[in-house]
């Protein structure tokens, strides 16, 4: 039950990040368009263009990982490895994202950020360990082993 509400939590708060960010970033391709904002020379329009494609990644990322925690949820099972690679990417761009949120943003970011982290990683530790030997093959029926 715990494995499905962390899941479920994490899921909500990615697809809020992610439509916050996407919003976020569509307001400053925005503003860089409407003041024609240059940087050392820069062209303004590549510049916007860059922010909107950027903030559509990031978002479209993230809520590919909000959808991954929600099938985990329903399904309660653990993450393929796949979705464990994905996932892992999101914790440590969520890491490293909440480093920069304190000198940038403040405390408050930095902790929503390792909220979300925590979600993330708990998300991928509370399942199980699966059965089986580690080469992922499956022990033989009937065999047992013998010690001489």
């Amino acid at each position: 039950m715990l494995r499905r509400i962390v899941a479920g939590l994490a899921a909500a708060a990615l697809a809020a990040e992610g439509v916050l960010l996407a919003l976020v970033h569509f307001v400053l391709g925005r503003t860089t368009r409407n003041q024609s904002m240059s940087i050392a020379g820069s062209d303004p329009e590549v510049m916007a263009v860059a922010t909107y494609v950027l903030g559509a990644v990031i978002g479209g990322f993230l809520l590919l990982c909000a959808v991954l925690l929600a099938v985990a949820a329903v399904r309660d099972r653990a993450p393929g490895r796949f979705v464990r690679a994905v996932l892992i990417a999101a914790a440590v761009a969520h890491g490293l994202l909440g480093a920069l949120a304190v000198s940038a943003v403040g405390w408050g970011a930095f902790a929503a950020t390792m909220v979300i982290l925590c979600l993330i990683v708990l998300s991928l530790t509370l399942h199980p360990a699966r059965s089986g030997r580690v080469d992922g093959g499956q022990e033989p029926v009937g065999l047992t082993p013998t010690s001489p």
